[in-house]
């Protein structure tokens, strides 16, 4: 089984490109997870005859969303995901940025991370709310099914995970508080399945639009896929698709073998 991800920053801009068109005709994922969607279903020509589409819009127009496109029937789509934020916070759950849903041997989870701003404005929040109201969540799907979580989780975990660290303990994306939220969910038994199985690949999911940045390969590893520990004997690869185009950052997938012992 082949699970995608890709944060597409705009589907009907990666669609308007033939980038996504391209990618699933050349992959056929048999999952795909899209974060940053900026579109309602309908809104965007999506063409996939194959897949069944489940949509978590942002209330907001044009603007976060997350999508998966499935071959692969699902047991539950599980709606209304609702975080427990502090006051001032309550809207970021009408910004569409979490999906579940139940296949037969595993939970998936389909997120896009709110970044903390330049300003690191939402620091505070990642740190106190997002990040353990998100792993509480992952924790208590894991009691009943194995989990797999992707998506842009806007934090590079590791100064492996990007190509200027010393640069940017202080940025958004690579701050102490950021970093912790990935060393708690991989203390709490999550799998980082490209770190797991290339321990010391430099490679990167994400390129600022500033100074040539995806020319240069100066870039930052923030799109991941964790798995629960139960599901590492299966998994059977991890890949980074630096070579596709179409959006800041670059698809992502592992290849999971569920089959039956």
């Amino acid at each position: 089984m082949k699970i995608f991800s890709w944060n597409v920053n705009g589907i009907r801009a990666v669609l308007r490109k033939g980038a996504l068109q391209n990618f699933v005709a050349e992959y056929q994922p048999d999952i795909l997870c899209l974060q940053e969607t900026k579109a309602k279903q309908g809104q965007a020509e999506v063409d996939f005859p194959e897949y069944e589409e489940i949509w978590n819009s942002a209330e907001k127009p044009g603007y976060s969303g997350t999508a998966i496109f499935t071959k692969i029937k699902p047991v539950k789509i599980i709606d209304d995901i609702n975080f427990d934020f502090a006051d001032g916070y309550g809207d970021l759950n009408k910004e569409g940025r979490v999906q579940v849903v139940e296949f037969e041997k595993f939970y998936l989870v389909n997120v896009y991370t709110p970044n903390s701003k330049p300003d690191l404005s939402r620091l505070k929040l990642r740190f106190d709310d997002w990040d353990p109201e998100f792993l509480k969540l992952l924790k208590e799907l894991e009691k009943t099914k194995p989990v797999v979580t992707c998506g842009d989780f806007n934090a590079a975990h590791e100064e492996i995970d990007l190509a200027r660290p010393s640069a940017n303990h202080h940025n958004a994306g690579f701050t102490d508080e950021e970093r912790k939220g990935i060393s708690n969910l991989i203390n709490a038994g999550f799998v980082d399945t490209f770190r797991d199985l290339y321990p010391d690949s430099e490679r990167y999911t994400w390129w600022s639009h500033w100074g040539d940045a995806r020319a240069n390969n100066v870039g930052w590893r923030i799109d991941y896929f964790f798995v629960s520990n139960s599901l590492k004997k299966d998994l059977k690869d991890a890949e980074i698709y630096e070579s596709i185009f179409g959006s800041d950052h670059c698809p992502i997938s592992i290849n999971l073998n569920l089959e039956e012992e």
